[in-house]
């Protein structure tokens, strides 16, 4: 220890360095998650008792269950899978958003978009994507290329999640 760490400590009663430790979710194991999930226009589901929720994050896709590590994660376009019981399961397409995994074990997800998987067709997703590839392709201005970009990246992930990849 250097002569002026010496003296600040002295001066300004500085405590020894402690590393940080991780936690852990601390209250009674439960096998339910309190699952929210709201759009600007819609709550979808207010603190509802869920087995799991998976969620397509940048970091990689998860599933969340009770007592998981806190966390916020940045959803990317995909699906939400949320297993209500044994027998239960619905899924959404969201464009993005977030979810934010709480040491109490429940889990809010915020989005701007989210629809029902089933509403969608496959025919209209390859067309959409069709489309948007030829824009991202053409003479366009960057604004429009840019716009197709984004386009062309959630069409790809409806295909992929309607299972019928090109």
């Amino acid at each position: 220890m250097n002569f002026f760490t010496r003296a600040a400590r002295v001066a300004f009663r500085i405590k020894p360095y402690t590393p940080a430790a991780r936690f852990y979710a601390n209250e009674a194991p439960s096998n339910n998650l309190k699952f929210s999930f709201a759009l600007p226009h819609q709550t979808i589901y207010q603190n509802a008792d869920v087995q799991q929720v998976n969620i397509s994050s940048t970091a990689g896709d998860m599933g969340i269950l009770a007592n998981h590590v806190p966390s916020i994660e940045q959803l990317k376009p995909g699906i939400i899978e949320v297993l209500e019981n044994a027998t239960t399961t619905k899924k959404f397409f969201v464009s993005g958003g977030f979810a934010i995994i709480n040491s109490n074990s429940s889990l809010d997800i915020n989005a701007v978009e989210a629809f029902p998987l089933e509403d969608f067709s496959i025919e209209a997703v390859r067309t959409g994507l069709a489309e948007a590839q030829r824009t991202v392709a053409s003479n366009s201005s960057e604004e429009e290329k840019n716009i197709a970009r984004i386009e062309v990246e959630v069409y790809e992930a409806l295909q992929s999640a309607l299972g019928k990849g090109s």
